[in-house]
């Protein structure tokens, strides 16, 4: 805990066996009060990985439901056990969990309500080994989005994030996609609701055990988030309304 505030980590996991104990043995626990790990019916041992390390908190989809669909049953597990910050860290090692202390003291003494790892911050995109392509479409659709959602992030696109209770009691992530655009509704969605949110500098690592998604993926993925910007844009506009920002009251 850190002020009485009970810390929650949510791994979202497909096919982490190789990284996953990695990535859990450098979890602050002197701070840490829980470890939720989502399996989203991954062909390997996670499940038996995340046991034997001794997880409390288990959940095995029986049929894949995507990386949104498992981020859905990691922060209704997370509220379930009442916790006041939860933490997203992917259980690929591709982000650093030596960064949970700074995230989470930002909310916990309330600066913040939302704090993400910015891997653009800094070199630390193109020094990991994030692919060149990734890298200059990564710009600008973060270009793009900071335009049409009036905001200055230097990238939407990391899946390192740590919330306030407040935040996912408020937003209706529930109602987003269950495929890789659900990180940017729910961006969208916590600007919408008013909050502001914090960026702190993140080292990431690209190797072969780290997940990627593929150029089809990633065309799929960045058509998604242009939608995503223009929604926003027309919901802030009163010109239309979307099904991703139903019920958010507006500060």
């Amino acid at each position: 805990m850190i002020f009485n505030k009970k810390i929650a980590i949510v791994l979202p996991a497909y096919n982490a066996e190789k990284t996953l104990e990695q990535t859990y043995n450098e979890i602050p626990f002197d701070i840490v009060d829980e470890v939720i790990l989502v399996d989203d019916s991954s062909k390997d041992k996670t499940v038996e990985v995340g046991k034997k390390l001794g997880i409390k908190h288990i959940i095995r989809h029986e049929k894949n439901t995507g990386y949104g669909g498992n981020q859905k049953s990691c922060y209704n597990k997370a509220l379930e056990l009442n916790a006041d910050i939860v933490v997203m860290l992917h259980p690929d090692y591709q982000y650093s969990p030596k960064l949970i202390h700074s995230l989470c003291y930002l909310i916990a003494h309330e600066v913040y309500q939302v704090a993400i790892g910015s891997r653009i911050l800094g070199m630390g995109a193109l020094k990991g080994g994030m692919p060149l392509y990734k890298y200059i479409s990564n710009r600008f659709l973060t270009f793009f989005q900071n335009v049409f959602m009036n905001q200055k992030l230097s990238e939407y696109h990391t899946g390192y994030r740590a919330f306030s209770k407040e935040v996912l009691q408020k937003i209706p992530y529930i109602n987003n996609s269950d495929d890789f655009v659900f990180d940017n509704e729910m961006l969208a969605q916590i600007f919408l609701a008013g909050y502001e949110i914090a960026e702190i500098t993140c080292p990431t690592k690209y190797f072969d055990e780290a997940s990627s998604i593929n150029f089809r993926r990633s065309m799929k993925y960045g058509f998604g988030v242009l939608r995503v910007s223009l929604s926003y844009f027309f919901q802030k506009m009163g010109i239309a309304k979307f099904k991703i920002f139903e019920g958010i009251l507006t500060k």
